[in-house]
């Protein structure tokens, strides 16, 4: 592979902004420098950083359902995402597939092994422009999520294990009202159908989740797959995860949970989304309040892969942090929560040269190039 030069970047080191020059040789970070010289590609000035270290995206989902009753071919909708999230300046991935739904007639509850084994496929053919891996999130009410996990715990991919909880009238929907609208507007169940249906969610936690979670902790401990919590609502709720040797706290609901999680040294993981709108879709805690109290390490793009550069602009302009600082929790926090810190996250000689390129006019800030191990893939 040919030696590139990108020079006139601000690069975002980190520890530092630097006006400099980054040389790339054979897919790697070979050398850093201040200043310019008068050969290579001319960033003008722009930013240049990591490339993004996405923990938690449901973007394949989007791209096989693009509608309600419509799936896209799965190969291609692979592909579409594979684009999607490279396009969005993200060059690691864990592609989050969930295993089990509180729905067990929806997608989630049905297409999960292929959706393990297109992504597998699609890296194995270096059909994909940036690197996948996977992400089960375990429905803890879903009878057979322990040993569907199981068969996959071994998986060459498998980067992280969440154990989530969706039940009504707890963690994520505390309140009815919004669990109710989720699944009458995302799923399409009738007014009607809404008091049997959550019924039988409190039933089948009841009935499988004290169960499910002992089996899963037990896994991750034995295959040593980091573990994340989901949605955790309350200080309990952080000691359980604790206990259950959890490293990530992915979307606490409250300030309360993000406090302990923090004060304990779990990854504190929020949405870009939440980022962006300035609130949760659920009517949960903010994300930026959580920010402002110093209480986030990892941002992920959650739904919308396009939403991580806006929101790492905002956290700096917003915070007035510097940028190099606020890029930490896109790229090499994220990194290191799942054991990928030593070869990416970070400009540093040695480490893949995954890179992205920002040009920022004051207004919204926009990726001009997108770069996974040397190669420019948007």
């Amino acid at each position: 592979m040919a030696e590139q030069v990108y020079t006139n970047y601000c690069l975002q080191l980190p520890d530092q902004e630097v006006l400099g020059t980054l040389v790339v040789r054979d897919g790697t970070i070979a050398d850093i420098q201040p200043g310019i010289v008068p050969q290579g590609h001319d960033g003008n000035g722009d930013y240049l950083m990591p490339g993004l270290v996405e923990l938690h995206t449901d973007n394949l989902e989007r791209c096989m359902a693009p509608r309600p009753k419509v799936r896209w071919p799965l190969e291609v909708a692979a592909v579409y995402h594979d684009r999607d999230v490279a396009a969005a300046g993200i060059t690691t991935v864990c592609d989050a597939i969930a295993i089990g739904d509180t729905d067990p007639d929806s997608m989630r509850a049905t297409h999960f092994h292929s959706m393990i084994d297109v992504i597998y496929d699609g890296q194995q053919a270096n059909r994909f422009a940036v690197d996948h891996r996977l992400h089960l999130r375990c429905e803890l009410g879903y009878d057979a999520v322990y040993d569907i996990t199981a068969t996959y715990s071994d998986h060459p991919l498998l980067s992280l294990i969440s154990l989530m909880d969706h039940t009504p009238g707890q963690r994520q929907f505390a309140q009815i009202d919004k669990y109710k609208e989720y699944y009458m507007g995302k799923h399409g169940v009738t007014a009607d159908q809404m008091a049997g249906f959550i019924q039988d969610r409190i039933e089948n936690q009841a009935r499988h989740a004290i169960t499910n979670r002992r089996q899963l902790v037990e896994l991750t401990q034995a295959k040593q797959i980091p573990l994340a919590s989901h949605d955790d609502a309350t200080p309990e709720h952080v000691q359980e995860s604790l206990q259950d040797g959890a490293v990530i706290a992915e979307f606490p609901t409250t300030v309360e949970a993000a406090k302990a999680a923090h004060g304990h040294g779990l990854q504190v993981l929020m949405g870009a989304p939440n980022l962006v709108l300035g609130k949760s879709h659920s009517g949960n805690v903010s994300a930026m309040e959580l920010v402002e109290k110093d209480l986030v390490d990892i941002i992920s793009s959650d739904y919308v892969p396009q939403s991580l550069v806006q929101a790492l602009f905002l956290i700096a302009e917003q915070q007035q942090r510097p940028l190099y600082e606020a890029m930490r929790l896109f790229t090499l926090n994220p990194a290191q929560s799942v054991g990928l810190g030593g070869d990416r996250g970070s400009l540093e000689i040695g480490k893949r040269a995954d890179l992205i390129a920002v040009h920022h006019d004051g207004a919204v800030p926009r990726l001009t190039h997108v770069i996974s191990q040397g190669q420019r893939v948007a």
